[in-house]
């Protein structure tokens, strides 16, 4: 734990350092005001981005997927959600209307099945008729333990996390690239730096680094204007973060999960190649392959006493 601890005390020095260089502003009320101000144009900015718009939202009965349905709602899109709790999946829709969405469907699904992430796409064209953000936020559970070598649970988390992400892509392609639309990807820090005990998790995330990065070179290359947005989230205090937090037996550092939906909106939106929430973790990225063995090092002590506790 006190690796783990002198680890973040490291980023977060660095960042303060940046800041410093970067930002000397004295944060009187002037600067206030025009903060303000700024915020509120870019919420200005992004309800015109937004209103009307149709939107396919996967994962969308709890967590981050049901905090991103209330938001786009309150911008005023058009939406289809799924996940496959149908009682919640309904009480989400009925208060995306009342928070102003113009049409919301809601469409159970279990996304291990091969078949399904088509079927989803074909219901969202019929009941929208056209589609301008896919939003891909659904994930499979996976218990924070080490990895007994049961490649079949690997396999089901690929099916759900990664291979579900690409075959909804593939549905939904001839109608973005028609509309100039854009792709939003949900994604992890362990999709960039890799931990103990989510080996199965990490793969499933590092894959979606891998393709929806390639992709984007792809679409640029071919002159297509459809963006790909990878959001980068670090602990969220959804109820399965907050559960594996307490398998951890350790205090880290969680973020609302309100606010990060709407940062996640917010970067689609504006069509941004990368956002990372809460911003900071972005600093881990940067400094992510600089010193690999003392990385590494440091990852390993951070977990030192849950290995113990596990019988390593």
């Amino acid at each position: 734990m006190a690796g783990f601890k002198s680890f973040f005390i490291l980023i977060l020095t660095v960042s303060a350092g940046l800041l410093a260089i970067l930002w000397r502003d004295n944060f009187d009320f002037e600067h206030k005001k025009y903060t303000q101000q700024v915020l509120l144009k870019s919420r200005l900015l992004t309800k015109k981005l937004l209103t009307g718009s149709r939107v396919l939202l996967t994962g969308a009965s709890r967590g981050i997927g049901e905090q991103m349905a209330y938001h786009y709602a309150r911008f005023g899109a058009e939406l289809v959600i799924t996940a496959r709790n149908e009682t919640r999946l309904k009480q989400v829709a009925e208060k995306c209307l009342e928070l102003g969405a113009k049409k919301v469907y809601s469409y159970p699904v279990d996304m291990s099945l091969p078949m399904n992430p088509e079927l989803v796409v074909q219901f969202a064209l019929e009941k929208l008729g056209s589609l301008d953000y896919l939003v891909l936020n659904h994930i499979g559970y996976d218990p924070f333990q080490m990895w007994n070598g049961n490649a079949e649970n690997v396999s089901w988390l690929m099916q759900v996390n990664f291979l579900s992400y690409v075959r909804l892509t593939a549905a939904a392609f001839p109608t973005l690239i028609k509309n100039n639309g854009s792709i939003v990807v949900i994604s992890s820090l362990c999709g960039k730096l890799a931990i103990p005990y989510a080996a199965s998790y990490s793969a499933s995330k590092f894959a979606l680094d891998g393709f929806f990065t390639s992709l984007r070179h792809e679409l640029a290359l071919q002159g297509r204007n459809v963006s790909i947005t990878l959001c980068i989230l670090g602990m969220i205090d959804t109820d399965s973060t907050m559960e594996k937090v307490k398998t951890m037996n350790i205090r880290m550092m969680v973020s609302p999960a309100s606010e990060s939906a709407l940062a996640i909106i917010k970067g689609g939106a504006v069509r941004a190649r990368e956002i990372y929430y809460p911003w900071w973790i972005a600093l881990t990225v940067s400094v992510r392959d600089w010193f690999p063995e003392m990385r590494d090092k440091v990852i390993r002590s951070s977990f030192a006493g849950k290995s113990k506790e596990d019988g390593g």
